[in-house]
């Protein structure tokens, strides 16, 4: 069974990045041993790495992975909303973004002011999208509606977030 949207709406992901949809599918996102769940804290030492994620459905659905920090610089003025760390298209159902074509290379969270959202939205394709799709000019001011319009994705079936602010410096003595 799919995940509920509630978190999704109290954490105004639903509203600042996605329009209102009903989860279809399921995806799980870890890093090391740690399972994202909506809004749980994760350090950014400890997302260095892409994420683990595995994707249910069957092989001949193709999905779209977007990751993006809608809180970018600060989240009082995230006037660069949305920063994209990854995108990976046409990866097969029931497998992982390894499989998939890596449009934007992943980028670790690096939040430089307050507590940032990290979100990682999942879109199932209509048909593959890999060659239709070009890497954004830029990180800054993507947008993830924009971009499931551009490529006729539709609303998304599955997404969670997490929390990230900055570590603080380790003091040598």
């Amino acid at each position: 069974m799919a995940a509920s949207v509630d978190p999704l709406v109290v954490g105004r992901v639903i509203g600042d990045v996605l329009d209102m949809f009903i989860p279809t599918a399921n995806m799980s996102v870890y890093f090391g041993p740690k399972h994202i769940t909506n809004g749980c804290e994760i350090k950014p030492s400890a997302a260095v790495n892409p994420p683990k994620v595995n994707i249910s459905g069957n092989s001949n659905e193709l999905y779209t992975l977007v990751m993006t920090d809608p809180d970018a610089p600060s989240p009082s003025e995230p006037n660069m909303r949305e920063w994209v760390h990854w995108i990976v298209v046409d990866i097969p159902g029931g497998s992982n973004p390894s499989k998939g074509k890596e449009i934007v290379p992943y980028m670790e969270p690096r939040p430089p002011v307050g507590i940032h959202r990290y979100i990682f939205v999942l879109f199932r394709q209509n048909s593959p999208v890999g060659m239709m799709v070009q890497q954004p000019p830029s990180r800054a001011n993507f947008s993830t509606r924009m971009f499931a319009g551009h490529l006729d994705l539709g609303l998304p079936v599955a997404t969670v977030y997490f929390n990230a602010q900055k570590e603080p410096a380790s003091r040598r003595r």
